[in-house]
């Protein structure tokens, strides 16, 4: 956590100022808790941040509030990107656990479906329902291929294990080492009453 804090989170939020920053530019303290007393699920850690209002040398302000974007004239000069941190850092967590991020899961399927017009929330759906048609597909060729290649090592195993163990219609063997043949069992007659 604290790695992903330090290498993926903070340096992102400072690029999204646009002021030129750099993560050796924020002032930031974080907490790492490892449970939240209210939820169920035991294992939920998270961490609470708190970042100042200025940089290092206290002269530049920071603002993530702002709903400027990437201006260059006026009284706030920067602004600050909160869609592009999001889906940034959602990117920089998954190459840095090796997370493989469902499409329902991303921030950018929990942005439309949130704030998006109805066409924009149809398009995500169709991109949801075609995605996991692709994953089940490559799922069930992945498990067919493991299948078939375990199945084939089976055959060459036993068929060495067979070429190891003497053949039943080998006659040369003595009579003590001759295989047994399965004994035939009995039919039962009904009980007539």
């Amino acid at each position: 956590m604290k790695r992903y804090i330090r290498e993926v989170f903070i340096p992102e939020y400072a690029k999204n100022f646009n002021k030129g920053l750099s993560a050796n530019d924020i002032k930031f303290y974080g907490k790492i808790h490892f449970n939240r007393d209210r939820s169920e699920n035991t294992l939920n850690m998270h961490c609470h941040l708190i970042v100042s209002r200025k940089d290092q040398s206290n002269k530049i302000k920071l603002s993530p509030r702002t709903n400027h974007r990437n201006t260059k004239k006026g009284a706030i000069k920067g602004g600050f990107d909160r869609t592009a941190l999001f889906e940034n850092v959602e990117k920089g967590f998954d190459k840095l656990f090796g997370y493989n991020r469902q499409l329902s899961e991303t921030f950018e399927y929990c942005n439309t479906m949130k704030n998006g017009s109805m066409t924009d929330k149809l398009k995500m759906q169709e991109r949801e329902i075609s995605t996991s048609i692709q994953q089940q597909i490559s799922t069930s060729v992945n498990q067919s291929t493991n299948n078939s290649v375990s199945q084939s090592n089976d055959r060459n195993g036993l068929s060495s294990l067979f070429s190891i163990l003497p053949s039943a219609m080998d006659s040369t063997l003595p009579d003590d080492q001759q295989p047994l043949k399965p004994k035939k069992k009995k039919k039962r007659r009904p009980r007539l009453s």
